[in-house]
């Protein structure tokens, strides 16, 4: 049997569909080269903005003609946000798909594939509405990894569908999250992404699950909370897990099993959950990578409180000022949205002089569009969309600007860089990415990739650095 994936959207997505895959690889299934010569085709889909799903409205329509040329001899299923949100609508407008699995019933993908594989439909696909963490999210030959660690979003920010589609938020039991870095060691993994829709509200507390394994006597950290190395009295009923103390445990035990894993990046992060606490973990643990993402999304504090974003441009900065305080190495990248209803000309510009101060490596940048279903799509006093494309260019041009001006630092500097495989652009180049996920093209020999390596920075062309081995 054969299988063919279409993956639109974030790094959870990605993740998702990479361990739905190793299941069906488990059950002998194999990839497909196309959607021509799939018995099980399944889309995973994406609902954060508009374009996206009209991107899989085409999509679908591209399979409708699939279905009159191959006729019913393949099984089409589509998971992700945009089922989760048009549910049975999906299956209505369009003929061709067999089965829709929304967000909360994604554990049900291994039920459709043992009816494909028994030439049978199901009527009724027998699952509760709980987020099911899957085992594992590796692709084979690859040397990173995805680990969700939490699910679902509580922040309802005025624009986004997100908590809408992935519901509430679920932390997982940090020892599967452990016992998963062990499996990732054994195949070889070097870096690791620690994801989640809020990763940073990640809460867990022992009394929902009682199976800790060695963990009652880790001698973790804790918060303020130093559990014993001979007993786990520390570690009571009513001990919190938060995410900094998962990051602790995550980086003392990949040194305790003596690890390949050797970047651990997190995202996606709200700047409201960053603390002290996390921050010096990430400076006190030289396994985790000396980057964050932090999106901003806007200068302003009266446009941050309209989007219901909890923080204020006082309160982000001051984490900022602390991070650079306390790794002077570290680099940020943000997601900035301009043109959100009611957004001043003073306010857009509030948003080019906190770029100028904070001095993001990159930036995501993209202007409001309403999305159906959320506050803002009926907020009064939408901003044109030529006056939004305008203070977008704006953004874009600064950034540009910076971001060659950081990214130019590094030219005669050493980096580590891991070895991802060998160039597009030339076949007789290697290609790796930095910590601060930036790329980099060099000679080598293949036997480097997934290794890591020491490059000299001689030039940079583009966005893209070129270097020499030493």
């Amino acid at each position: 049997m054969k299988y063919f994936f279409e993956t639109y959207g974030c790094q959870m997505n990605k993740a998702e569909s990479s361990s739905f895959e190793q299941l069906l690889i488990e059950r002998s299934w194999s990839q497909a080269k196309d959607e021509y010569e799939a018995d099980l085709i399944i889309i995973n889909t994406c609902s954060v903005r508009a374009t996206a799903e009209n991107r899989i409205h085409g999509r679908l329509g591209r399979y409708t003609a699939l279905r009159k040329e191959r006729g019913n001899d393949f099984t089409l299923v589509v998971t992700g946000c945009m089922a989760e949100r048009l549910g049975d609508a999906l299956k209505k407008q369009f003929k061709v798909v067999d089965y829709v699995v929304g967000t909360s019933k994604h554990s049900s993908l291994i039920q459709i594939a043992q009816a494909v594989e028994g030439d049978k439909s199901l009527d009724l696909i027998r699952t509760d509405d709980h987020y099911h963490f899957d085992p594992l999210s590796y692709e084979k030959g690859t040397f990173k990894a995805y680990i969700p660690i939490m699910q679902g979003c509580n922040n309802f920010c005025r624009y986004c569908i997100v908590p809408h589609v992935r519901g509430r938020e679920i932390s997982r039991n940090p020892q599967e999250v452990l016992d998963e870095i062990d499996i990732l060691s054994a195949k070889g993994v070097k870096e690791i992404m620690v994801l989640g829709q809020n990763v940073n509200s990640y809460h867990w507390d022992k009394k929902h699950n009682k199976s800790w394994s060695s963990y009652d006597k880790g001698g973790v950290a804790l918060g303020s909370v130093e559990m014993d190395k001979q007993s786990n009295a520390a570690l009571n009923d009513d001990t919190i897990i938060n995410f900094p103390d998962l990051m602790r445990m995550i980086a003392i035990h990949i040194k305790e099993i003596h690890s390949s894993i050797e970047w651990v990046r997190f995202m996606s992060s709200h700047p409201k959950d960053i603390s002290h606490q996390l921050i010096d973990v990430i400076a006190e643990e030289p396994v985790i990578c000396r980057h964050v993402h932090l999106p901003v999304q806007h200068g302003s504090t009266k446009v941050l409180q309209a989007m219901n974003r909890r923080y204020t441009r006082e309160s982000y900065l001051a984490i900022v000022a602390y991070m650079k305080e306390k790794i002077p190495e570290i680099t940020l990248t943000t997601d900035i949205m301009m043109g959100f209803p009611g957004e001043t000309e003073a306010e857009a510009e509030e948003v080019l002089s906190l770029m100028k101060e904070v001095r993001f490596l990159t930036s995501y940048m993209y202007y409001f569009n309403p999305r159906e279903g959320t506050p803002a799509a009926t907020f009064d006093n939408q901003i044109p969309i030529e006056e939004k494309k305008r203070r977008l260019q704006k953004v874009i041009d600064l950034q540009l600007l910076i971001t060659r001006e950081e990214m130019s630092k590094r030219v005669g500097k050493m980096v580590k860089v891991l070895v991802d495989g060998v160039s597009k652009a030339n076949k007789s180049e290697l290609v790796g990415h930095t910590e601060q996920e930036q790329q980099v093209v060099f000679e080598g020999d293949i036997a480097k990739i997934g290794s890591f390596e020491q490059i000299y920075i001689q030039s940079l062309q583009g966005n893209t650095f070129r270097g020499r081995i030493i």
